[in-house]
Parts: structure tokens; sequence; C-alpha cells
């Protein structure tokens, strides 16, 4: 059952390319928010892609391959396992633009803020 927890929480890693990036997104902007209202010390940007590759590699793929073994999933923890896999590939090749485009729009967030 401690397999299930965990994985519910981060089960958008776990899911199409599309969903995970869309709850990475919101998580980074959480993450930014704190630390521009002084909630959090270190700026989420400077390590975020790094962080990922870390949070696949060593805990979401572990996971994944956790439940795969037994088997609480039947069949689709292959998928699950699949998906991390892709996933992680897919942040490798594309998360570093990704981050820009966060402070891209989240910069621009700020700048329209004082602005007004």
């Amino acid at each position: 059952i401690e397999h299930l927890i965990q994985a519910s929480d981060v089960s958008h890693t776990m899911q199409h390319w599309h969903v995970y990036q869309k709850w990475n997104q919101k998580l980074f902007h959480e993450m930014y928010l704190a630390y521009k209202a002084g909630r959090a010390e270190k700026d989420p940007s400077l390590g975020w892609y790094e962080g990922e590759l870390g949070f696949f590699d060593f805990y979401i793929i572990p996971l994944a391959k956790k439940l795969k073994d037994c088997g609480v999933f039947g069949v689709s923890s292959d998928e699950y396992l699949n998906y991390a896999q892709a996933n992680r590939k897919e942040w490798a090749a594309r998360g570093k633009d990704a981050v820009a485009r966060y402070m891209q729009t989240y910069c621009q967030d700020d700048t329209d803020a004082t602005e007004n």
C-alpha cells in the first residue's frame, strides 16, 4: 500500500508527456511564487532541469519498477514504467527549453505586475 500512496503523489510523471509537462509547470510556478514571496530560499529555475532528472532516476523510475514487480496495477504497470522512462528521456532532451519557457512566462508576469 505504501507504493500506491507514493505513486498517487507523483502519478503525473508516469503518464503521457503532455500530462507530465502540465503538472510539472504548475509545480514550478508554485515553487517560483514561493521564492518570489520570500517563502523559499532558492530560485527553482537554478536546478529544476537537473532536479527533475534526478527525481526520475532515483525516485520515479525505481518506484515504477516496484509497482511493476508487485503487480498491483496488472498489465498497466508496464505502461507506467514505460511512460516514466519516456518522460525522463523527453525531459533530458527538452527540459532546459521548458524551464526557459517557464521563466519567460513568469518573469513576464512579474514585469506586468510591477508596471500596473
